[in-house]
């Protein structure tokens, strides 16, 4: 008679894989549109002070 077969057991998931992945993870410069804010900002702020 053979052995009853082991079950195996599933690999943990890795718990901020998917928390990295709802945020965009490792960006470290401003959107495109937040860059045209500030310009917007700035070129108002040198017009005003001429």
């Amino acid at each position: 008679m053979k052995p009853p077969l082991k079950k195996r057991v599933p690999k943990p998931r890795n718990p901020y894989v998917p928390l990295a992945l709802t945020r965009k993870a490792g960006e470290h410069e401003k959107t495109p549109g937040a860059k045209r804010q500030a310009e917007k900002r700035a070129l108002k702020k040198q017009l005003t002070e001429q």
